[in-house]
């Protein structure tokens, strides 16, 4: 939204008095959940919020809208009199926070500053104040060092460094033991270090504060940590923040103040209990970054009991009121509590499930909100492997599990090595003694992340949660020294590059390698394990739950694509309901290619007969097995679809042998031969060329020694009293008459069959959608097809004009930051590209024929998101690998759950 589309009576500013929770479009999700809590007659603060308006409106012309600051101004001027002091003011200043808060939780991500208002003038008047000069001179110092980072753009080290030389001087370990002194020099420093890095003083007019404040926070939107971790997690870029303003409540008062955050349920394993983290004379941001380690939340009930309580209240609370796990940041100043947040958390694959289940028998949410409330990305993270616990492995220390997995990697000591080393095929734990936004980059390309400080609620666990990535926090017993680049534990020195495991899930830290054993999870889709009552018996019953609702409310049904009889059986144990793709060029590999080679070699009608009848009995056993295998399942079987050049030697490895050869005058007839296959049949484009129904229709039997083989074993099996469901499937068909003419030499030859045989067939005849020009014409493809089976890899290519396996490493990654890809296209079907080819391509195949059975054999019948799409445009199945077809069934249920009834979308 550009100034010129603003309009004349847009209103840009809320009192936290006037939104609610549902405006997080336009508030973001902290400002809005800050009214809530107003609504609900909590302790907030008072304050305002600038909407992601009017930072689009920033944003996209540069410059705030004309009415913001006279908005601003008049909120400013109501909390000044609800406070009665004013901003900054000499004698009783009134200071506020500016915080970020876009719609979608993004912690650490965006800015915010806190004690805006303080200044030379009003540092003095605070103390006499609060009564506390060591409280003011601290606020002071910490205004400077975050106003100067976030708004001015100083390195944040130097005052890190100024500040731990301070302590070192003084010879105290943590900041809290410094006096008022100490801070008040501190501060002079401090205001030096701006002057010199920023080329301008520390500003002391607070409304320059405040502005300047905003506007850096508006910024922060579209900084690069920020962009990343929307990449990440799949943020919109457009959204914007808004920028809420709240009076200042101070946790850093002495220890009968403090800050904490704290959780309705354990966010790693979505037990009920006390979880979070507290801290004393601390504020807010002491917490998350993990500078300081905290205790945990259940001993505020003996530092302060009626604050306890009174949170424990305020919790339940919340979480009736959402429905869900709540986290919440507070604080508590001189005794009274404040609500300074609330969303709804972030929390592990595991607790999810485990949530989602609790909830339903407490009766606060139905199955089929219980199905919205996980994903199919969380499902994927259960069924990866876990450590052995039988393995003897040597432990080096024990931390806080932040996030579950079992991540193995060589330790590095900052993020920079961590991408260099991820980028060069290496696995890396990232160890640091706390993370802070900057390392984000880091812990995306880590397998795991490993801190020395910090708890569940640092910076490094909530986002390494938020990822679904490993993570292990503050194992104090582990020393850390990133200068030196290695950590210590005990005598054990452990450098970079040494192999070291974290287990996220008990928060175990062992040197080298630790062998890993199948998921539960995935032993509970294989049939070997129940629900029970022990932790890992726990989540698969919650597993169990979600997925039978799942199955029972979806309407795509679920295929694998499989090759042979044990991927087939292991699809079918983990839900199969059928094969969609069988591709038949992997059965004319290992000692088959032989064979193939004598059919690209043959030079007569009776040298290539005799080829394909060897290749027949071999084909039809394949048949007979995935036959047996799916006994009553439809099984797709693509007729030969690459180039025949893939079945012969690599044209390099052969020349230099024939070489070698003649160079010893020891010549090879075959050899000779081959490489004469090979030069005849090189294509610049082989993707492009002689392949699929190409080759069917040039190489004359092929495809008749496939479908034969196919109908043998159909009869095959019918005589041993099975039920043989084959369809065959013909590849890269561009025009019905391609189709045609393959349809009627395959009708031809299962007829042969059936009169051989005595046994009745059925084998349905479609085709791939895989070309543009099929999508086009897919009205009169159906003419002659049965089903249509789109082929989303080979589509996307042809619609971008793409070769995979060129650009994903040329060109991807730009693209990916640049934001011209919010995710790969290979990943995540092209709904406005590849998606309108499809959906036009349903509609025009079913007006042909209504009872056209349409799926997808591409790598997006596995994607979360594209099964949504499948859904929506009408397919009958989606067809992806046998590990994710636990994924394809719950994100079909998601789908169905979500979809407003009678949308058209029948079941055939």
């Amino acid at each position: 939204m550009s100034e010129k589309n603003v309009q004349p009576d847009q209103k840009f500013v809320y009192d936290f008095t006037e939104g609610n929770r549902d405006l997080k479009d336009l508030l973001g999700g902290k400002g809005a959940n800050l009214a809530e809590m107003t609504n609900l007659r909590l302790p907030v603060p008072p304050g305002f919020t600038i909407t992601t308006e009017a930072c689009k409106v920033y944003l996209e012309s540069g410059a705030e809208p004309a009415a913001l600051r006279d908005e601003v101004s008049a909120h400013l001027e109501a909390l000044e009199r609800r406070m009665g002091k004013k901003l900054g003011q000499a004698d009783d200043p009134l200071l506020v926070s500016v915080r970020s808060g876009a719609k979608f939780s993004m912690p650490g991500m965006m800015d915010t500053v806190l004690n805006i208002g303080l200044s030379d003038a009003s540092v003095a008047g605070l103390a006499e104040q609060s009564g506390d000069e060591r409280f003011a001179w601290d606020s002071y110092r910490r205004l400077i060092q975050m106003f100067g980072k976030t708004v001015l753009g100083v390195e944040g080290d130097l005052f890190e460094e100024a500040l731990d030389a301070t302590k070192e001087a003084k010879k105290v370990s943590v900041d809290t033991d410094l006096d008022a002194a100490d801070l008040k020099a501190l501060v002079k420093q401090f205001k030096k270090i701006v002057k010199s890095r920023a080329g301008r003083d520390f500003p002391q007019d607070p409304r320059e504060q405040m502005d300047l404040a905003v506007t850096a926070v508006f910024d922060s939107w579209n900084g690069d940590r920020a962009k990343l971790y929307r990449r990440q997690e799949r943020i919109p870029g457009d959204l914007g923040t808004a920028v809420n303003i709240c009076s200042m409540v101070f946790g850093n008062l002495g220890p009968d103040s403090g800050t904490g955050v704290a959780f309705t349920r354990d966010p790693a394993s979505g037990q009920q209990g006390v979880y979070g983290d507290y801290l004393q004379n601390a504020q807010g941001e002491d917490v998350v970054a993990g500078i300081r380690n905290t205790v945990p939340l259940a001993d505020l009930e003996k530092i302060d009991k009626v604050s306890y309580d009174r949170l424990m209240q305020i919790m339940e609370t919340l979480e009736n009121h959402y429905q869900d796990l709540c986290d919440i940041e507070f604080t508590i100043e001189r005794g009274q509590l404040w609500m300074l947040q609330t969303r709804v958390g972030k929390r592990t694959a595991g607790a999810a499930f485990r949530i989602a289940t609790q909830l339903v028998d407490q009766g606060l949410i139905d199955e089929a909100e219980a199905l919205q409330r996980v994903t199919g990305a969380q499902l994927a993270q259960l069924m990866f492997p876990r450590f052995d616990e039988a393995a003897r492995a040597e432990l080096l220390g024990r931390g806080i599990a932040a996030s579950p997995g079992a991540a193995v990697g060589k330790a590095v000591f900052d993020s920079y090595t961590a991408i260099k080393w991820s980028r060069s095929g290496e696995k890396v734990i990232l160890i640091r003694r706390e993370t802070n936004p900057d390392d984000l980059d880091g812990m995306i390309a880590a397998e795991g992340i490993l801190t020395s400080r910090g708890g569940k609620t640092s910076h490094a666990a909530v986002v390494a949660r938020g990822m679904g990535k490993t993570c292990v926090c503050g194992a104090e017993e582990l020393e850390v020294d990133t200068k030196r680049r290695r950590m210590t534990a005990g005598t054990t020195v452990i450098e970079e590059g040494d192999v070291v495991s974290i287990d996220g899930s008990t928060g175990k830290v062992y040197l080298g390698e630790v062998p890993v054993v199948p998921s539960p999870v995935v032993e509970y889709f294989e049939g070997r394990m129940h629900a029970g009552a022990d932790d890992a018996d726990e989540l698969v019953g919650a597993v169990h739950r979600i997925m039978s609702y799942a199955d029972r409310v979806r309407r795509l049904r679920v295929r694998a694509n499989a090759d042979n009889a044990e991927d087939a059986l292991r699809a079918r144990r983990f839900g199969a309901q059928g094969i969609g793709l069988c591709r038949t060029e992997h059965m004319f590999l290992g000692e088959r290619r032989e064979m193939v080679e004598k059919l690209i070699l043959a030079d007569t009608d009776d040298e290539r007969t005799t080829a394909l009848e060897q290749l027949l009995p071999l084909q039809k056993k394949d048949f007979i097995e995935l036959f047996e295998a799916m006994d009553g399942l439809p099984v797709t079987i693509r007729l030969l679809d690459p180039p025949l050049h893939e079945f012969l030697p690599d044209i390099t490895e052969l020349s230099v042998r024939v070489a070698l050869a003649e160079s010893r005058k020891d010549h090879n007839e075959n050899d000779l031969r081959l490489l004469q296959a090979v030069h005849r049949l090189h294509e610049q484009n082989p993707m492009l060329g002689l392949r699929g129904v190409r080759l069917g229709l040039v190489i004359p039997g092929l495809f008749a020694m496939q479908v034969r083989a196919i109908a043998e074993a159909a009869a095959a099996r019918k005589d041993a009293k099975g039920d043989p469901r084959a369809e065959i499937m013909i590849p890269l068909v561009g025009t019905v008459q391609e189709l045609e003419i393959v349809r009627d030499e395959a009708e031809q030859v299962i007829a042969e069959v059936r009169a051989a045989t005595g046994v009745e067939l059925k084998l349905a005849l479609g085709t791939m959608i895989e070309l543009p020009r099929a999508a086009l014409t897919a009205g009169q493809i159906a003419e002659a097809a049965e089903f249509f089976s789109f082929g989303t890899n080979d589509l996307t290519q042809t619609v971008w004009g793409f070769s995979r396996d060129d650009v994903e490493a040329s060109f991807f990654t730009a693209y990916l930051e640049k934001g011209i890809f919010g995710v790969s296209p290979f990943e995540t079907i092209d709904r406005d590209g590849v998606g309108s080819l499809v959906r036009s391509a349903v509609a025009d195949g079913r007006a042909t024929r209504p009872d056209l059975k349409l799926g997808v054999c591409g790598e997006h019948g596995g994607d979360p998101e594209s099964v949504h799409f499948f859904h929506e445009v009408g397919l009958d199945y989606v067809s992806c690998s046998p590990f994710r077809i636990p994924v394809a069934r719950l994100e079909a249920g998601r789908a169905a759950a979500l979809a407003p009834k009678g949308d058209g979308t029948g079941t055939r």
